[in-house]
């Protein structure tokens, strides 16, 4: 099919399409620009205040920002709106990157610096411009792309390496037999492909790990 084929197959509004999404990349990157040492936390909407996680979110999160960093999250509830609440409470700043989408997720009442988004692909790439780690609680779909996503992007070399954590041994102890177990074993990925990103408990062992990778380093 030609080109012109294509575009005259396509609703007319489409190629107007592009101008929102740049639109989206200069609020964001107007919006984010003087943040220059932020770690972004994910993890399920769906857990509530009492379970664990939740906590140690909110703990992670407070320490983080109490050693001078921003702390952004997708601006939703749950594991999201706790690590906004820590960060908050710590005085540092708390940032939310809401998605529009069917389901409407509203923005947690402990972000103080909300941006809001229509694209998903858009909304990653400020997190991974403007994060200086990655910390994953346990959770589900969105969670999981959002950890692949940035595992895949250090693997393949199109970003620098960072920190990336998850955070749950016990829960995420399947995933990991799986990865050894069938990708390794099929030589899908390599054992080294397996260092990317550790997996801790105790939120003042991730500041360290964080703190330790950019020492080493000699990053900031």
């Amino acid at each position: 099919m030609s080109e012109k084929n294509i575009m005259d197959k396509l609703p007319i509004e489409e190629p107007w399409r592009v101008f929102r999404i740049m639109s989206e990349f200069v609020d964001g990157f107007e919006s984010l620009h003087k943040v220059e040492k932020a770690v972004s936390i994910f993890g399920s909407s769906r857990l509530k205040k009492s379970h664990k996680y939740y906590r140690m979110a909110r703990k992670t999160a407070e320490i983080f920002a109490k050693d001078g960093y921003s702390v952004i999250t997708g601006a939703g509830e749950g594991i999201m709106e706790a690590a906004n609440m820590g960060a908050k409470k710590a005085g540092g700043e708390s940032i939310g990157l809401n998605i529009t989408i069917p389901l409407e997720q509203k923005i947690n009442n402990y972000v103080t610096m909300p941006l809001e988004f229509r694209y998903f692909f858009v909304r990653k790439l400020m997190f991974a411009k403007y994060s200086k780690a990655f910390i994953a609680f346990p959770g589900g779909f969105g969670t999981l792309d959002e950890f692949f996503e940035m595992v895949a992007l250090i693997q393949t070399q199109r970003i620098d390496p960072f920190p990336v954590v998850l955070v749950g041994r016990d829960f995420w102890k399947g995933l990991m037999g799986w990865l050894r177990t069938r990708c390794l074993k099929l030589g899908a990925i390599s054992e080294e492909d397996l260092n990317i990103f550790a997996i801790l408990d105790d939120p003042k062992k991730i500041l360290s790990f964080v703190n330790d990778f950019y020492a080493n380093t000699g990053g900031s």
